[in-house]
């Protein structure tokens, strides 16, 4: 590999890194290019240059999140930061459709909604019953993750601790893969 190559690896890497925490900061709509080119320290025309578009910054910041997760995965990561990077991933996918980003066609690759797929549709006898099964899972964890201080204030559940809360999470997820709680995280985020 030439150091041009090297250069522009690292400048892609630095690029997609500060753009995925300002999208989850800020979300897509509201951070410019010139916002990622002075946080990543990489030049405004070398961003356009090696990402292209907004669409595209967006749509290559999302896969490289859903790499990130599936990489820490595969790797035997502890699960707290298999955790946060899978916050780090669905408070950008959420932010970006929230901005109007369409991300069920930028994002290529979603390992874990694969993940509670499969195992949605090998729970249940009919396939729809098991897609949706996957996908009130997501939707759950994605609502509790964009709207919880809203959701603890008008349930009256704001003194209730963290813990009691991803145990309910847990539970409800585990009833919906109709599994045990102890068996969710293996199911989203089995290692081959």
């Amino acid at each position: 590999m030439d150091q041009t190559t090297s250069a522009r690896e690292e400048a892609v890497a630095a690029v997609l890194v500060h753009a995925a925490d300002l999208f989850a900061e800020r979300g897509p709509a509201a951070t410019s290019i010139r916002d990622i080119s002075t946080r990543s320290g990489v030049n405004h025309g070398l961003v356009f240059r090696y990402l292209g578009t907004k669409n595209q910054l967006v749509k290559a910041v999302l896969n490289h999140l859903a790499d990130e997760v599936a990489e820490a995965v595969q790797a035997g990561a502890p699960a707290q930061v298999i955790a946060a990077r899978t916050e780090l991933q669905w408070r950008v996918l959420a932010r970006a459709i929230l901005d109007g980003f369409p991300v069920g066609q930028l994002q290529e690759r979603f390992p874990i909604a694969a993940n509670l797929l499969k195992h949605g549709l090998s729970s249940y006898d009919e396939e729809t019953t098991g897609r949706l099964a996957a996908a009130n899972v997501m939707a759950l964890q994605l609502g509790w993750q964009l709207f919880q201080p809203f959701l603890r204030s008008a349930a009256g559940i704001e003194d209730l601790p963290s813990s009691d809360l991803r145990q309910s999470v847990t539970g409800e997820i585990a009833r919906m893969l109709k599994t045990s709680p102890s068996e969710v995280f293996r199911i989203a985020f089995p290692v081959s």
